[in-house]
């Protein structure tokens, strides 16, 4: 749950500095501008908040791997959903008012995380889970959803080493076997989600691997 938090408050960081001019520059998610991820971390950030305070009886039906569905195709931007954090992005129209609802829910949602009992069973999408499992599933979430951020700007700070190892970690989990050793943590999770295609020597390396790539999280 720390790395939850220090995840998070990186990522909100990183958004919270950038140039009003970032916010016009394309993003590692297909379709999506910068301000249309900024503007999905908000919808992020009230998920969290509903899923923490909606108590479940039952026992987990998911852990923080077995969280996501995996699919193989890789989103095109044009999913009614998708297309509706387009409109919403561009309802801010300025920046800092982009800026000030991210800092205003996602503060929220940081304190909620903060306070949460970590064995607290939780439903969200029709499933079970300890608030520990799911806001370590966050952790892969923030992680690269802030490559995401920072793909097309040079200048902006990367994510946490920790977050980037433990979402490798994950992603090794859910794949069901490990990434080449010489794959960075970074390379290993935009290559493993489809954000980046494997250069020939890396596609070499990863074998059977490679034909069973990308996972797409969702």
């Amino acid at each position: 749950m720390d790395l939850f938090a220090r995840s998070w408050t990186a990522l909100r960081r990183a958004v919270a500095e950038l140039p009003d001019e970032d916010f016009a520059q394309p993003s590692g998610c297909a379709g999506w501008l910068v301000r249309d991820l900024a503007c999905h971390l908000v919808i992020d950030a009230q998920d969290v908040l509903i899923t923490l305070v909606t108590p479940a009886e039952t026992e987990p039906t998911r852990d923080a791997v077995t969280y996501w569905e995996v699919s193989a195709t890789p989103p095109t931007g044009d999913d009614p959903l998708d297309a509706l954090i387009v409109r919403l992005a561009a309802a801010y129209e300025e920046p800092r008012l982009l800026k000030f609802h991210l800092d205003d829910v996602g503060s929220a949602a940081g304190r909620a995380a903060g306070l949460a009992d970590p064995d607290l069973r939780v439903g969200t999408r029709g499933e079970v889970l300890t608030a520990g499992d799911y806001l370590s599933a966050y952790v892969l979430e923030w992680t690269l959803h802030h490559l995401d951020l920072v793909a097309h700007l040079p200048g902006a700070a990367e994510p946490p080493a920790e977050g980037l190892a433990r979402s490798r970690d994950m992603l090794e989990k859910i794949a069901g076997t490990a990434f080449p050793a010489s794959f960075s943590d970074k390379d290993a999770l935009l290559v493993g989600t489809g954000r980046r295609a494997p250069a020939e020597a890396q596609k070499a390396e990863l074998g059977e691997l490679a034909a069973r790539l990308p996972l797409v999280l969702g």
